[in-house]
């Protein structure tokens, strides 16, 4: 079996880091006061801890990861160009057999 071809659960480690919370900071007021606030950012996740169950155990692999470095847009131009990028993103992340499949040359 390739490893892409494991279907691992993913969660999320609850350990927020200093630099995290401090980038976070500056919106918390406006994330408390936004019920149903939504916000775009820059995120870097690490590998925290991997769990491969045992033969017998009904269970998927799962793998643990933390939020590293988060920046948040400030303003409605940067989330602009971040919703931007992060449509190209998911376009070639789905383009499966259509003409972004073999581009390979593009960052």
């Amino acid at each position: 079996m390739a490893l892409h071809d494991i279907d691992a659960d993913v969660k999320f480690d609850s350990k927020v880091l200093t630099d995290v919370a401090e980038a976070l900071e500056p919106h918390a007021t406006e994330m408390f006061k936004q019920r149903r606030g939504r916000w775009i950012a820059i995120v870097e996740l690490a590998h925290v801890e991997r769990t491969e169950p045992g033969p017998d155990e009904d269970k998927n692999p799962a793998v643990k990861l933390r939020v590293t470095t988060i920046e948040v847009a400030a303003d409605e131009i940067t989330g602009g160009r971040l919703r931007g990028l992060q449509r190209e993103m998911y376009d070639r992340r789905t383009s499966g057999g259509t003409l972004f499949a073999d581009d390979e040359d593009v960052a």
